[in-house]
């Protein structure tokens, strides 16, 4: 499960740092124009130097989880990840496998949620990749795919998105009657936040970056996961993005942070209030929607956690405020 520009390409950080801020700065033979009036980020040496150290950053978080009417407690992961894509498979690349030319840089979030209902529990997957170059037609700070699974006793979903110049490729698969299996494009205009990015978008990582105090409608592809969790289908809609206009100070089980908020209002969905980091590197220390989802910040830590599968490795949650899950509960 390697998954940074250093793993990727076998070579050492110097390099890494090298190769990455070279292909951060040489757009693709595709690549429109920097997106307009609206800021977008930027990926150049400070970038890399953080994220292209071969390391992914977790963090674990205290979890409310609305489901079946009812606030339900657990936990979540986020890792945020550099990697290097291949635009043929939209998966990442592993080295000699792909030209050049069929490669660029992405940020991925991992955000994994776990809680329970009654007998049984849930477990969800996010993956958002963002192109840090621009591709496809789109600049960079674009969703380039994401993807949601659910597993719970009742049964399994799946959703992807793949997004091109003015579309997204929708794929689905459920057990639920009705849902089966579908295939579908979603209009998806080159200036869109995807909903499944929205946490990307916060930190900076996804399009478009605002200035304190700013706020400004865009497109907006709905999120896969309440897509699938609430059996609507997904679709185009309108998302308003707000800025504070000055810092503020949150506590939460990992301690009291000066935090930038940022606000995604969603055309007949939910509002997301997301307590960023003020200070590098800009964590995520909060959420909450309007829907009920809470989430506060343990603790966190930068980890090849991939390598990190042997016995006696699970003490390394620790490092982002977990436990080992027991072997059985008595």
């Amino acid at each position: 499960m390697k998954s940074s520009r250093k793993v990727s390409f076998g070579l050492a950080a110097a390099g890494v740092f090298a190769l990455a801020v070279l292909l951060a700065l040489t757009p693709r033979p595709d690549a429109p124009a920097p997106s307009g009036s609206l800021g977008a980020p930027v990926f150049g040496d400070a970038f890399w130097k953080r994220w292209g150290d071969g390391k992914g950053e977790l963090a674990g978080y205290d979890l409310a989880f609305p489901r079946y009417g009812q606030a339900r407690k657990g936990v979540a992961v986020t890792i945020f990840v550099t990697e290097t894509f291949s635009n043929s498979l939209r998966v990442k690349s592993d080295p000699g496998k792909h030209p050049a030319s069929d490669e660029f840089p992405v940020m991925k979030l991992n955000l994994v949620e776990d809680f329970q209902t009654g007998i049984y529990d849930y477990n969800l997957l996010t993956s958002a990749f963002v192109a840090l170059v621009p591709v496809n037609g789109r600049p960079a700070g674009s969703a380039t795919k994401v993807s949601f699974s659910s597993q719970e006793w009742c049964g399994g979903v799946f959703g992807q998105l793949l997004f091109d110049a003015a579309s997204a490729r929708l794929t689905t698969h459920s057990y639920f009657d009705g849902e089966a299996d579908q295939s579908r494009a979603v209009p998806a205009p080159a200036d869109a936040l995807a909903g499944d990015a929205i946490l990307l978008w916060a930190r900076g990582f996804a399009a478009p970056a605002l200035n304190a105090g700013e706020r400004h409608e865009v497109p907006f592809v709905r999120s896969i996961e309440t897509s699938r969790l609430t059996h609507r289908a997904v679709e185009t809609a309108r998302v308003t993005l707000s800025r504070a206009a000055a810092p503020s100070r949150v506590t939460v089980p990992a301690g009291t942070f000066e935090v930038e908020r940022r606000v995604a209002e969603i055309a007949g969905g939910p509002t997301w209030k997301i307590d960023v980091e003020a200070a590098e590197p800009h964590r995520i220390i909060a959420w909450e929607t309007s829907e009920g989802r809470k989430a506060s910040l343990l603790a966190s830590d930068r980890l090849e956690y991939w390598k990190l599968h042997g016995e006696g490795q699970e003490s390394f949650l620790a490092r982002i405020g977990l436990k080992p899950r027991p072997p059985r509960t008595p």
